[in-house]
């Protein structure tokens, strides 16, 4: 595994139009680790039996092409094939860590997903913009401070949801995979050994991470909602579900200069990242090595499968 990611950072050193380091990202799964590559992505679950299941698929080539590769449009497409390829490798992984005899219909996803989508609608866009609505007609508030009450109302229940959630099991598993994916992927971007040992070493925090986009996602979205002004219930409903794509075109935006950035992005991203510290875990070594092999399949698939890490790969053309 480590050989195989040396062999390929040699290589791309020698070309002068391929940078030294390759963006990697990725996320937790049930007992598991997604991370994408520049062309793939690699799958790695943790099997009841002990070993380490791997996939890998080719990327879409289709965020490369047309509007969808500009600035603030971007920030909205990825973010919809994350989620599409996040819920492809969830069903995987959750598939994989039951076992064959607990298998996932596609109807419960479906259910699940819809589930979801509501809960979402109902706890971090009606709720907090009906709760806004009644402290503004108690205290007499202005439009600006409605839409802050309204954004600091979401952040908080959105930062207590996740606290919450974090408090069971299961979660917590997910939690300190997240940790793994991040230790990972700080050691590869500083050129470290890609051991479990070595990797440990690192920060479970990270400055590209989801989560800290979901907190930029807020506060963008105080600023843009004040701006359009105010209106009718169905107007303020509606706008905001309008305007969601350049909400987060625009955190995208945010979050990828901030991340390229040694000044002003390490301090304005400071806020958001403290959030990570409910979200990861610190993982155990057996973790790590889920999240190293899904790094290694990303960056390199055919090579990865010629190693005897898992009991079973699968790679999609």
């Amino acid at each position: 595994m480590k050989i195989n990611i040396a062999v390929q950072r040699m290589i791309l050193s020698a070309f002068m139009a391929v940078p030294k380091r390759i963006p990697v990202g990725g996320q937790a799964v049930i007992e598991g680790v997604l991370m994408k590559g520049p062309e793939h992505w690699g799958l790695a679950v943790r099997e009841p039996g002990g070993a380490i299941w791997l996939k890998a698929w080719l990327g879409s080539e289709w965020l490369k092409k047309g509007i969808w590769k500009y600035p603030i449009i971007r920030g909205f497409a990825t973010m919809v094939e994350m989620m599409r390829i996040g819920m492809r490798a969830l069903s995987i992984s959750a598939e994989i860590s039951l076992g064959e005899e607990d298998k996932i219909s596609p109807l419960e996803m479906a259910g699940a997903v819809a589930v979801a989508i509501f809960a979402v609608a109902g706890l971090f866009v009606a709720l907090p913009m009906l709760v806004s609505e009644y402290l503004t007609s108690l205290l007499g508030l202005t439009h600006l401070s409605k839409n802050i009450m309204e954004g600091i109302l979401r952040g908080a229940i959105f930062v207590g949801y996740v606290a919450i959630i974090g408090l069971w099991k299961d979660i917590q598993q997910v939690f300190a995979y997240h940790g793994a994916e991040h230790k990972t992927i700080n050691a590869y971007e500083n050129d470290a050994e890609l051991t479990p040992e070595s990797a440990a070493k690192f920060s479970r925090i990270h400055r590209r991470c989801g989560t800290s986009f979901l907190l930029v996602v807020v506060f963008v979205s105080i600023i843009v909602f004040s701006v359009i002004g105010g209106g009718s219930l169905l107007w303020r409903i509606g706008s905001r579900v309008l305007l969601l794509p350049f909400v987060i075109g625009i955190s995208y935006e945010f979050i990828k200069g901030a991340s390229n950035s040694e000044t002003w992005g390490r301090y304005c991203i400071m806020p958001a990242l403290s959030l990570q510290y409910i979200t990861t875990r610190e993982p155990r070594l057996d973790q790590i090595e889920v999240a190293l092999a899904a790094l290694d399949l990303a960056l390199n698939p055919e090579a990865a499968g010629q190693e005897s890490v898992g009991s079973q790969l699968e790679i999609d053309g």
